[in-house]
């Protein structure tokens, strides 16, 4: 019999086939789940910048009428500022972590450099600090974003020499000498409380870069040296310290802000009088939409709106730290770690100064107070924290079907491949013994 060998014609690619398949990884990358920090990270910064918005809103209504404005001129200024940083936010999260690292000492030059524009014509004192910008009738405080630069830079620096942070010398050059010149820079304003967040920043890098304890204790001790030394030597300062220790401080002159803060928070009880309704904010309490904002949520919305708030910034921290928890790489556990204290450090002094714990110090709760410079600083921050969450080990999944879960089964009780159950039998199929 003659055998015949039938040969088929090459397969040739369908346009219509390869074109769907390649949209299908298109928008499969584009819709890829992304990791629980993730969601832990956007859901809240969004939470906290729509809570913002709404008490901004509500807490300026009085004094924007008083000045001729619209009730909601401030709430809705907020609200453009909110729309910028989410879509900064947004945009940041998609670059690489190689980014980050590459532009690190550019955006500490720049920030550096427009932080010093404030000393020029076009800088504006605002309660006794030249920490601010106007331009074009927009105020604009690069402090805000020297805070971002500073992280990544400090990251940067420590990630570069995390083979010599066992010897000091390389610890603290170039680090201490930069990261001085830069708070310097702010100090100079005479703004203490931004000034004290700059090296809450610096110190939180120097703790998840892992050097050693007694390296580490330095600069605290200097830190601390330094504060004191700025606190004596001023008297506004000390004048603040004082009211804040004294409990018969002058009602009319150290006092009066505190104590207006306090008593909005103790009025509002459980449930506040309702939104909309302070009285705190008829030129009662002053810096009521940006320093003070905790107070009016605690006056109208009560201890519930306080306490919904204390458990946002405890959710974005939890999301925070697993960033730094499950990332391999050491630059993103410094720079994430240098962002997330920056956040809670500002968030806890805030709402401690409104609780009298802390004496007024003018740092704006983030994502919360008004001010554009601030809201966009945060939410360009938490883009950075997105980013570094994309780049998380996924977790291991085993794959759906019985070969899978027996491999799995297998690799977890140490049998390998050979172990899988016969079926019918109910036995495992073992590789055959060799003789010996």
């Amino acid at each position: 019999m003659s055998s015949t060998t039938t040969t088929r014609p090459p397969a040739t690619p369908d346009p219509d086939r390869s074109g769907a398949l390649t949209a299908r990884v298109t928008l499969g990358r584009v819709f890829a789940p992304v990791p629980l920090e993730f969601l832990l990270v956007v859901s809240t910064a969004l939470l906290l910048t729509g809570f913002g918005v709404v008490m901004v809103t509500s807490a300026t209504t009085a004094t924007s009428l008083s000045a001729g404005q619209s009730p909601y001129n401030d709430g809705l200024q907020q609200g453009a500022f909110a729309m910028l940083g989410i879509a900064a936010m947004f945009v940041v999260s998609r670059l690489p972590v190689l980014f980050f690292r590459r532009i690190a000492w550019i955006a500490l030059g720049v920030a550096i450099a427009v932080q010093l524009l404030v000393f020029t014509p076009l800088g504006v004192e605002v309660y006794g600090n030249r920490n601010w910008l106007d331009i074009a009738g927009f105020s604009v405080q690069p402090s805000e974003l020297l805070k971002l630069a500073l992280a990544l830079w400090a990251a940067m620096i420590l990630y570069r020499k995390r083979t010599l942070l066992t010897k000091w010398q390389h610890v603290f050059i170039p680090l201490v000498p930069v990261a001085l010149l830069a708070i310097g820079t702010v100090l100079a304003g005479r703004d203490l409380g931004t000034s004290m967040v700059l090296v809450l920043i610096v110190l939180a890098c120097l703790f998840f870069s892992g050097v050693r304890l007694r390296i580490f204790a330095l600069p605290v001790l200097l830190g601390v040296v330094a504060v004191t030394a700025l606190a004596v030597t001023s008297p506004n300062r000390m004048a603040r310290i004082m009211s804040f220790l004294d409990p018969n401080c002058d009602y009319l002159d150290d006092c009066y802000q505190p104590l207006h803060g306090i008593w909005g928070l103790a009025s509002g009880g459980v449930f506040g009088v309702g939104l909309g309704n302070s009285v705190e904010k008829y030129s009662w309490l002053p810096a009521i939409g940006d320093d003070y904002i905790f107070a009016i949520v605690g006056e109208e919305l009560g201890l519930i709106g306080c306490v919904v708030v204390l458990a946002l910034f405890a959710t974005f921290a939890v999301g925070a730290f697993r960033i730094i928890r499950n990332s391999d790489d050491p630059f993103v556990k410094i720079a994430a770690g240098g962002i997330t204290v920056w956040i809670l450090g500002q968030a806890l002094i805030n709402i401690g100064v409104v609780l009298r714990v802390f004496p007024v110090l003018g740092v704006p709760l983030p994502f919360m107070s008004a001010g554009g410079s601030s809201l966009v600083a945060v939410l360009a921050a938490c883009g950075v924290l997105l980013a570094f969450a994309r780049t998380l080990p996924a977790p291991h999944v085993a794959a759906p079907g019985g070969a899978a879960r027996a491999a799995a089964r297998g690799a977890g009780t140490g049998r390998g491949a050979g172990s899988e159950r016969v079926a019918g039998t109910g036995r495992s199929a073992r590789p055959a013994r060799l003789k010996r």
